[in-house]
């Protein structure tokens, strides 16, 4: 079967998710086929079926193949129900003359789902729990690690144990494998995380072009065509948590008015990493206007970007490297921040903080008061005016709590 549409900005203003539906009787699988001008245009890819949302690539795929057993990344494999299906389009960039797609809908599919690439042999890598001698709370252990990272399940290009694999081998703890609206990685996670010896945790990140969150924890998938009032409450109703991703990240700063605010924020991420020097960030949180506990974001996409996963990191408490732990710890804080799993850290334990291999830096409160380190470990009064950063001389950020 063979659509041909013409999509317009008139299009865009109506809706941003165009439905082009069609029948699915009695086949085994489904293949789509995606083709436009890709040089004047960006038209995202996504499937529901009649019991609901199958899947989401994004503008990362031309094609995907949905069966029974088995699915392109980005979508979930199983029964195909009788009924009315749709291909969902995102109208992300439409030019103003409009942009011609063709959709070819195969029942059953001509192909089978792409071959997942090689990833390298498990190696043995001491993580940062137990590379570095941190003070914690009784019974507890700070981990290391990074709160968002792709996947070919959306618009990355390393495969979950190819991600796994340099993940732990950069030192990490954990990792929170966050592809765009979808939670077609959730399954495969805790196998390959027990393969290569590294947490990597359950999230999606739920995008708009008016704004991206992170919602975290084995939850249903999180519809990011609602308004995210009802991402929030998800979130929180199912066990997660959701965060602000990036708020400060040029066409992908948070633009969204809220009835009530996350507990959450992506305060580090790797959009801010070029200027160390840029407080666009505490301008946000002056203008937040609530606590929030602060996560790190890579946004690992592929290696050719230039950073590794955990630049920045998050440091967590918590009980153990499990996924229920260090979930539970992320979701009640506190967390660090800083600039590599060796780098300085600021930390707070037992009520104080406690600024690690910074000597020569500066603490700045959130009201301006600065206080030079002295020292290798130094215990400093918390006088309740965080968030707390470390600077070096030239006013480079280096670690935050």
């Amino acid at each position: 079967m063979r659509i041909t549409r013409l999509l317009t900005p008139e299009d865009r203003v109506e809706s941003l998710y165009a439905n082009v539906p069609f029948e699915v009787q009695g086949c085994e699988s489904l293949e789509v086929l995606l083709e436009y001008d890709r040089s004047r245009a960006v038209i995202d890819l996504g499937c529901t079926g009649p019991d609901g949302w199958r899947g989401w690539s994004g503008g990362a795929k031309k094609r995907f193949v949905i069966s029974r057993t088995a699915a392109s990344t980005g979508y979930c494999p199983g029964v195909l129900e009788a009924g009315l299906w749709n291909v969902v389009l995102g109208l992300h960039h439409v030019p103003a003359e409009g942009v011609r797609v063709e959709l070819t809908i195969n029942t059953p599919a001509t192909g089978g789902v792409d071959a997942e690439p090689s990833a390298p042999a498990p190696a043995s890598t001491v993580p940062a729990s137990r590379r570095r001698s941190l003070p914690a709370e009784a019974g507890m252990t700070w981990f290391a690690g990074d709160c968002h990272a792709h996947t070919l399940h959306s618009d990355g290009s390393l495969s979950i144990r190819q991600l796994a694999a340099g993940a732990a081998r950069n030192g990490l703890d954990f990792l929170a494998v966050t592809d765009h609206n979808t939670v077609s990685h959730h399954p495969h996670l805790l196998g390959v995380g027990g393969e290569y010896g590294i947490a990597l945790l359950p999230g999606q990140e739920v995008t708009t072009v008016r704004g991206h969150a992170n919602a975290y924890g084995r939850i249903n998938w999180v519809d990011f065509r609602r308004h995210p009032d009802a991402w929030l409450d998800q979130a929180e109703d199912e066990g997660g948590f959701l965060s602000i991703n990036h708020p400060v990240a040029t066409d992908c700063s948070w633009q969204w008015q809220l009835s009530r605010k996350p507990t959450h924020a992506e305060i580090m991420h790797e959009t801010w990493l070029p200027n160390r020097r840029d407080t666009s960030i505490w301008a946000w949180l002056s203008a937040w206007g609530e606590p929030v506990i602060p996560l790190g974001g890579g946004d690992f996409h592929r290696p050719e970007d230039g950073h590794p996963t955990g630049l920045p990191t998050t440091w967590v408490q918590a009980e153990g490297a499990g996924e229920e732990e260090l979930l539970g710890g992320l979701k009640s804080g506190p967390t660090a921040l800083s600039m590599g799993i060796d780098a300085p850290l600021l930390l707070r334990v037992d009520g104080e903080l406690l600024a690690v291999d910074a000597e020569g830096t500066l603490l700045i409160d959130f009201e301006g008061r600065r206080q030079l380190i002295r020292g290798p470990r130094v215990t400093i009064k918390d006088r309740g005016a965080g968030p707390y950063r470390l600077e070096t001389a030239d006013r480079q950020i280096l670690a935050l709590t």
